[in-house]
């Protein structure tokens, strides 16, 4: 279950990333209402079976039954935060009707990683590589996009409009946005990069200044993209600021 929205009195439109159909758009009537079957089973970030008939605009769920719930993420507001994201993103690059398994095992698989996992950070940022991997995204980070010249260590220029990193001979080139990425930076984007199983990103010592950097390039990066915000960002960032730091420091 990726997003739901509000259809009138009692009904919800869900978007549910399935392995074979890809992203499917579909009413869940009276959802809403305490006394429905469906309740309780098409929330949000949830693993469900599902059936539905075929409906004039959208298809019609008939039934439900909810295969895990994941009950780690509901129950810590951060964890929860980081699973939503993650969901909103997911939908945000899926197509339609269009399969993808690779995105919807990814997805499953993170959430997992969410419930299992001490460290949400790590865990979002991984998904958010693997999913611009999967989406055709992927940044070039190892040598110029513009003239193909590897990239030796230093500070570098992201730009956004090309996907890539520039060398400093390049980086007077084109009037697009860029976005700085230090050296410090540079190394744990391209540790993610060649980290294909999360399992390969152990533990590195991330400061909270390059924790913050890498995640400010991955929203940069994503939202000219998308060409829009992603709701769900106001949501991680209220809910991290409310908690206690947990990150190493320089």
């Amino acid at each position: 279950m990726l997003r739901q929205y509000t259809l009138g009195e009692a009904d919800r439109i869900l978007s549910i990333l399935t392995p074979n159909m890809g992203k499917v758009r579909v009413v869940a009537k009276s959802v809403r209402r305490s006394q429905s079957k469906l309740r309780g089973h098409l929330d949000l970030t949830n693993i469900v079976e599902f059936s539905a008939s075929y409906g004039r605009n959208l298809d019609i769920v008939t039934e439900a039954r909810v295969r895990d719930n994941h009950p780690r993420i509901r129950s810590d507001l951060s964890l929860l935060s980081q699973a939503v994201y993650v969901c909103e993103l997911a939908d945000s690059f899926a197509e339609e009707r269009s399969p993808s398994r690779d995105l919807y095992l990814l997805t499953t698989v993170t959430l997992d990683l969410l419930s299992d996992s001490s460290e949400a950070w790590l865990v979002s940022r991984w998904f958010e590589v693997r999913l611009l991997d999967v989406s055709g995204f992927m940044p070039e980070l190892e040598v110029c996009v513009e003239c193909g010249t590897e990239l030796k260590p230093d500070d570098h220029m992201l730009d956004l409009a090309s996907g890539g990193a520039l060398c400093p001979e390049c980086r007077v080139l084109g009037t697009g946005s860029r976005v700085h990425i230090s050296e410090r930076a540079m190394r744990v984007l391209r540790h993610f990069q060649r980290s294909l199983r999360f399992g390969d990103v152990g533990t590195p010592n991330i400061s909270q200044r390059v924790r913050n950097e890498v995640e400010g390039i991955h929203t940069r990066y994503i939202r000219s993209i998308l060409e829009r915000n992603l709701k769900s960002e106001e949501f991680v960032r209220r809910v991290a600021e409310a908690g206690p730091p947990r990150y190493a420091t320089d």
